[in-house]
């Protein structure tokens, strides 16, 4: 395979009922990702130190079960963020019903249009040494990195402060960004799509940036 040779898909047939449900998914992620992105940006979502009483998101239950439910269930799909979803950080013992089900259909969608690809896209053996893999999969270590960093920053400024509060956090990348945790898995997405060099994980980052973006914007004017 040669340097950004086109990757020979086993589905990538026009006309197919396989082409047009898997890109038809894909679109329909990529809509998603902008209706996301317009809505929180003018008003962000109702969890975390965003959380409001009057938000009518739906009835309140165990944030945990909430998470599980809106991440790991739908990484029986795709297994990549299994730390996200069970060594969460949980500050609210719950969270409304409305919040679980935002992020259940949603990772969902975008878990199996990426696990459709990667189980359908024939890759040669020499992948392992395209540039585009190499590249995507270093920036997705950089990006993990980050993104654990930063969660160990704000979860030990807490601990530190012997309270359960939010905190504004110095040093490192929290003096060049507002979210080092959201810009480390911004990296890892980024990643993420070049090493698989596919339309699924690029709809997938643009929808992961249309929830971090807004969110930091709302955390740096919090």
């Amino acid at each position: 395979m040669g340097i950004f040779e086109a990757l020979p898909w086993s589905f990538y047939e026009d006309d197919t009922t396989r082409f047009w449900v898997h890109y038809g998914l894909v679109l329909l992620g990529l809509l998603l990702a902008v209706i996301t992105f317009i809505v929180q940006w003018l008003s962000p979502a109702p969890y975390g130190k965003h959380e409001r009483t009057d938000a009518n998101w739906g009835v309140m239950i165990p944030q945990r079960i909430g998470h599980i439910l809106s991440d790991a269930v739908p990484d029986v799909l795709l297994f990549l963020i299994r730390n996200k979803s069970f060594s969460h950080g949980y500050k609210n013992p719950y969270v409304a019903l409305g919040i679980t089900l935002g992020g259940f259909f949603p990772n969902c969608l975008y878990h199996f249009v990426n696990a459709d690809f990667i189980g359908s896209a024939h890759y040669n053996n020499n992948y392992f040494f395209d540039p585009r893999f190499i590249i995507g999969i270093v920036l997705f270590i950089v990006g993990y990195i980050i993104n654990k960093w930063a969660d160990w920053k704000l979860r030990s400024l807490r601990d530190r402060k012997g309270s359960t509060g939010y905190y504004i956090p110095y040093g490192g990348l929290f003096e060049l960004v507002t979210c080092p945790n959201y810009f480390g898995e911004f990296v890892e997405w980024i990643g993420w799509s070049i090493a698989t060099w596919s339309a699924a994980g690029f709809v997938w980052t643009v929808f992961a940036s249309a929830t971090f973006f807004p969110r930091a914007r709302h955390n740096h004017q919090w």
